[in-house]
């Protein structure tokens, strides 16, 4: 893995979204940052408990320059389905991201350990994002937990942005 590395340009990004549009990273022009954040898809109760605390926040995010996209492998059924049953109407959720791309980002892949869960699927993670498409921070998960708290992440936002504070990790 650590194919990844701060103040480097990320992988290509390219996907549907369940708003009818094909979402590019290299076309999105934030102020500050693009947080990306891959969840596991429908399946998962607790991405469905992240993505539902983010939608109430998403406005937080925006004041903050930061433009926010959710990306799965899910299908566009089961994506507008997520949407759908979830209480999310106000997040960009991209679909079909699929698990060679996500090995791109240094996913980590799963195979289902139950029978609601599909063959594969794709970890969770956030990636924040400069504008000039080079990776500030990522975090990565091999399980469906452990994920940065979203209060925390918009602190940490806002202290970045105050200090100008330099990406780190990339020796």
């Amino acid at each position: 893995m650590k194919n990844l590395k701060p103040r480097q340009e990320v992988p290509e990004l390219v996907l549907d979204t369940t708003k009818g549009v094909q979402w590019n990273l290299r076309d999105n022009e934030p102020e500050n940052f693009t947080l990306v954040v891959v969840y596991r898809g429908i399946h998962c109760p607790v991405c469905k408990k992240y993505l539902e605390e983010l939608n109430t926040r998403i406005d937080d995010f925006r004041d903050k320059g930061v433009n926010v996209i959710c990306v799965s492998s899910n299908s566009k059924e089961l994506a507008q389905k997520t949407v759908e049953e979830w209480e999310i109407d106000k997040l960009n959720i991209g679909y079909g991201f699929n698990v060679e791309e996500g090995r791109k980002w240094d996913l980590y892949v799963s195979e289902a350990v139950k029978d609601s869960e599909p063959d594969t699927f794709l970890e969770p993670a956030l990636f924040l994002i400069k504008p000039d498409n080079t990776l500030y921070s990522a975090s990565i998960q091999s399980m469906p937990f452990a994920r940065p708290k979203l209060e925390e992440l918009l602190k940490s936002i806002s202290f970045v942005i105050k200090d100008d504070y330099p990406a780190r990790g990339e020796a």
